[in-house]
């Protein structure tokens, strides 16, 4: 008697003995190649963006763009808690540990479209902060470059959710949280640097972001091996290794544009322009009349003195003030707005150590003394706080 062969099936982990069960908790790897082709599947269709995805990002995108334009740290934290899962960050890695290349590029895809999303909402948010935004921001320069914390954050971000989506743990939201905090906020950020016309957020922002989301991917990629996943095919080790190769690049490329900005390497250095002296007046001589000797005669006749001609006194012209702007550190330059005030439009900005040419008189408006100034290697006109600039020709009153 023959015995008819069944097609094996993936089994329930909840109904596997419980030493095969807890076997499978440790190891992760599935214990045949069809649970294990069962297994990715679930982890894969876990991490596919879906509309959710689009939609949260939209609404934390503009808590974040709020976050930034009034300087508040409770909103960034905030727009995190209300970001989507960051299961597709993750699944990034999914897919380069597997070398599936149809579903990395899915998934990529979908991050993608997210990442103009968000930049599009916060170019508007910055443009429409103009209106109400504070002088000197000092939340958004944080996000718009590299630090080590930043970093240490985003590896334990993502090794966690890789853990999490590998063992369908329900605990993902502190690890999405704190991927959309790292990779997704700078990106808003630079958004909110172009709109707004504040410098170096723009596009420093951008940099940290495509540098955050390839670390990310690797480093998400990382846990599933630790796990128990492998690549597939051949392909999946070539793709893990450009993954690792594009992660590095991007990272040494951030460092060495940070380096030479902050060094100086290879910029051009600013020539000094010298100040006019003018010239010392001219001394205007009067002679002295000539006295008429007396005549003979009983009546002096007079004689007529000569009169000098005035000689033309030289009026020198008032000397131009220069300054530099000086803003602290960490802010990086000083907004230049159309009219002395905070309500006034921002027109450009000048980088700390760039020379300005004071053109105007100071002004007081809401206990700030505002001074006109000229920038000029752009031609740009406008008002800055007085107190962000040092005088290098001395000026009365200053």
């Amino acid at each position: 008697m023959t015995i008819p062969r069944s097609r094996a099936t993936p089994e329930d982990p909840r109904q596997l003995p419980p030493a095969r069960r807890r076997r499978a908790g440790r190891t992760l790897a599935p214990l045949d190649a069809a649970e294990k082709h069962a297994f990715w599947n679930e982890a894969a269709r876990r991490a596919e963006p879906s509309v959710d995805f689009f939609l949260y990002l939209a609404l934390a995108t503009v808590v974040w763009t709020l976050g930034l334009s009034v300087d508040s740290p409770a909103l960034l934290l905030f727009g995190a808690l209300l970001a989507p899962l960051m299961a597709p960050v993750v699944g990034l890695g999914l897919g380069i540990i597997t070398g599936a290349a149809r579903y990395f590029g899915h998934v990529l895809g979908g991050i993608v479209l997210g990442s103009l999303l968000a930049f599009g909402l916060g170019v508007l948010g910055g443009a429409a902060a103009l209106l109400w935004a504070p002088p000197v921001l000092h939340q958004a320069p944080l996000h718009a470059h590299l630090a080590v914390w930043d970093f240490a954050v985003l590896a334990i971000a993502s090794v966690w959710g890789a853990v999490a989506l590998a063992r369908r743990l329900g605990y993902f939201v502190v690890p999405g949280a704190a991927l959309a905090y790292e990779v997704f906020l700078p990106l808003v950020t630079a958004g909110f640097g172009l709109g707004s016309g504040v410098p170096h957020l723009f596009p420093d922002g951008l940099v940290v972001f495509a540098v955050h989301l390839a670390w990310a991917a690797l480093l998400a990629a990382v846990g599933f091996a630790v796990l128990g996943f492998r690549p597939l095919t051949l392909f999946g080790y070539t793709l893990s290794g450009v993954a690792a190769l594009v992660g590095g690049v991007a990272l040494v490329m951030a460092l060495g544009v940070g380096t030479a900005v902050s060094t100086q390497v290879a910029l051009p250095t600013p020539i000094p322009t010298p100040t006019p002296v003018p010239p010392s007046p001219t001394a205007t001589f009067t002679p002295s009349p000539t006295p008429v000797p007396p005549t003979a005669t009983p009546t002096p006749t007079p004689v007529p003195t000569a009169t000098p001609t005035p000689t033309a006194t030289f009026t020198p012209t008032p000397t131009p003030a220069y300054a530099r702007a000086a803003a602290p550190a960490k802010y990086g330059g000083v907004l230049i707005r159309a009219a002395p005030g905070f309500n006034h439009k921002v027109v450009g900005g000048v980088s700390n150590g760039e020379v300005v040419l004071v053109t105007g008189p100071e002004e007081e408006v809401d206990n700030y003394v505002w001074v006109r100034i000229r920038v000029p290697s752009s031609g740009v006109e406008g008002w800055v706080l007085e107190h962000l600039l040092e005088m290098a020709t001395p000026q009365p009153n200053w």
